[in-house]
């Protein structure tokens, strides 16, 4: 999604713990499995590790604003090596379209997938956008000191989608597609990480595609705004590591 910022909108009834107000629903939780491994993961051994450990997905289903009421299907799951995580999105929709031709381009226009993450829980996150061709936008910091990740931190994550690598205009008909991402611990190059073992992070995932034939902005953990805005960790689910 395009990047802006939702820090004034942050509601007083919020509680800490990232549970929604009212009585509507509460953020999600998930406990993320650890994978023991011999060897590095590539991207495009994910989906069937995952299936061997079996690793379950999980619905990016959140329909969040009545504007926007498209809803393809999406879904995700997530584990970890210790030094690495691991995401696999499967997503079925309408059309797809993958224009940005490189690392860092506007991504979010695009049939996109995307990780929203805080190591330590609070408002210095990171985000992992990805579409459907494998181009890949890192951020990370807190608002208003959001720099993108240099290219060589970029390049670290490997990355694995069902459609290629090569950018490619609009394709209209229903198509389904998957995408597998390896985001090492250094990834979060605003922190030092030496192990996810044992770590609650906070977090969202999401697929959008903002200039699809059908706009849409959909989220696993729910989010309590009037417009569209995934830049709001207050509304970040939990991440239990292994």
């Amino acid at each position: 999604m395009k990047h802006l910022f939702c820090c004034t909108l942050v509601l007083a009834t919020l509680s800490v713990a990232g549970t929604s107000f009212g009585h509507a629903q509460q953020a999600k939780q998930l406990d993320v499995k650890k994978i023991v491994v011999t060897a590095p993961v590539e991207a495009q051994a994910v989906p069937a590790l995952l299936d061997e450990n079996g690793v379950e997905f999980q619905p990016i289903d959140q329909v969040n604003w009545k504007g926007f009421p498209y809803k393809p299907q999406a879904s995700f799951r997530i584990a970890h090596t210790g030094k690495e995580i691991l995401v696999h999105y499967r997503v079925t929709e309408a059309s797809v379209r993958a224009v940005a031709p490189t690392d860092n381009g506007k991504v979010w226009e695009d049939a996109c997938a995307e990780f929203f993450v805080s190591p330590e829980g609070n408002d210095c996150y990171y985000n992992f956008e990805c579409n459907c061709a494998a181009k890949l936008l890192i951020q990370g910091g807190r608002p208003g000191d959001r720099p993108m990740a240099d290219p060589a931190v970029v390049a670290t994550v490997k990355r694995w989608s069902s459609l290629g690598d090569t950018p490619f205009e609009e394709r209209v008909g229903e198509c389904t597609w998957e995408l597998a991402l390896v985001i090492p611990a250094t990834a979060f190059f605003r922190h030092h990480i030496d192990t996810l073992d044992g770590r609650v992070m906070k977090g969202n995932f999401y697929k959008c595609g903002d200039m699809l034939q059908t706009p849409h902005y959909l989220s696993w953990s729910p989010i309590r705004l009037e417009r569209p805005q995934f830049h709001c960790p207050q509304f970040f689910g939990t991440l239990r590591f292994e």
